[in-house]
């Protein structure tokens, strides 16, 4: 009974991140322009590492050197995921981006299964299938039409995230690592690479913060607060206590989250048959998830069940006969 709350909490903080990041797409299309990106990120990063730190300082615990380095590994492919998914956002539309950058729960599974060298049942990737089928259903209302750049680069970052996940459950989980220490690392480090990058590029970080008004600042700190100190936060925490496989479906639901802001919010429209994409997304995820669930169970059964040794190492015509 512990074992299934835990696991609830661990998928309802998940969902509640998929939530929170399928709503980013319509708040950086509000914020960002093709020039502004770098801009944008390092700002971005600056003032989530800022919170950060003034958590763990509050916390007054020290950050051990594998932390830093663990964090700074794992920075570096989250700033990554960051630049792909911001520079595709600014080159396509806020659907096409939060429905694309779902096909992380393809690649996820894929490259832990390889990693791992534990296969997942076909009925597991037969789910996946027909979440990309949604997928595809929702971005074209039933048609299909050639990649833009900007959904090539979100197609990016689904590859990078999927790298990110599988990584950080194989760093964290080769030794006890603080979640809070290693998520302040990673922004910090996210908050280095873009800020060295605004210099030589694109809009300044000056400029940028100048043309905030309080709405789009009021937005601003949403995406900070909300979308990538809590996200990222949960994401490092829960992934150290499930698979990469399944933190991969719980957060490939962004892309309804993301159509749903875009139906209910900007006012998108969304035929029948996106609507049929928005179930079999559903669906298949919920299908997914209780695949993988069971898969593990029974691998975890196998690895623990002791291994039955023979009754003799000798013929049985060499035992000696009772009397």
């Amino acid at each position: 009974m512990a074992a299934s709350r835990s696991r609830f909490r661990v998928d309802l903080l998940l969902l509640v991140v998929a939530v929170s990041w399928g709503s980013t797409y319509l708040v950086a299309k509000e914020l960002v322009t093709p020039s502004s990106v770098v801009a944008l990120l390092a700002l971005r990063m600056l003032l989530a590492a800022a919170i950060m730190a003034g958590v763990v300082g509050v916390r007054r615990q020290r950050v051990t050197l594998a932390e830093v380095r663990a964090g700074a590994l794992l920075g570096l492919l989250l700033s990554a995921v960051f630049a792909f998914e911001t520079f595709g956002i600014a080159h396509t539309s806020a659907t096409n981006a939060g429905l694309i950058i779902s096909l992380t729960i393809v690649f996820t599974p894929l490259l832990d299964s390889v990693v791992s060298g534990r296969h997942l049942p076909g009925r597991f990737f037969s789910a996946a299938g027909v979440a990309v089928l949604g997928v595809v259903l929702l971005a074209g209302d039933g048609g299909v039409r050639p990649p833009s750049l900007g959904d090539l680069l979100v197609l990016g970052a689904a590859l990078a995230r999927a790298v990110y996940v599988t990584s950080t459950h194989r760093i964290t989980m080769a030794r006890p690592m603080d979640t809070l220490h290693l998520t302040a690392v990673q922004l910090a480090t996210c908050a280095a690479v873009f800020t060295v990058i605004s210099v030589f590029t694109g809009e300044s970080i000056p400029s940028y913060v100048v043309r905030l008004d309080p709405g789009r600042a009021l937005l601003f700190l949403y995406l900070v607060v909300v979308c990538t100190v809590f996200a990222f936060f949960v994401q490092t925490w829960a992934v150290r206590r499930t698979s990469p496989s399944r933190v991969g479906l719980l957060l490939g639901t962004e892309p309804v989250w993301a159509a749903i802001g875009g139906i209910v919010i900007a006012h998108d429209h969304v035929a029948a048959v996106g609507y049929c994409g928005i179930a079999l997304i559903l669906a298949a995820t919920s299908w997914g998830r209780s695949i993988e669930r069971r898969h593990r169970l029974l691998s975890d059964r196998k690895a623990s069940r002791p291994s039955e040794e023979p009754l003799s190492d000798k013929p049985l015509s060499e035992k000696p006969l009772s009397a």
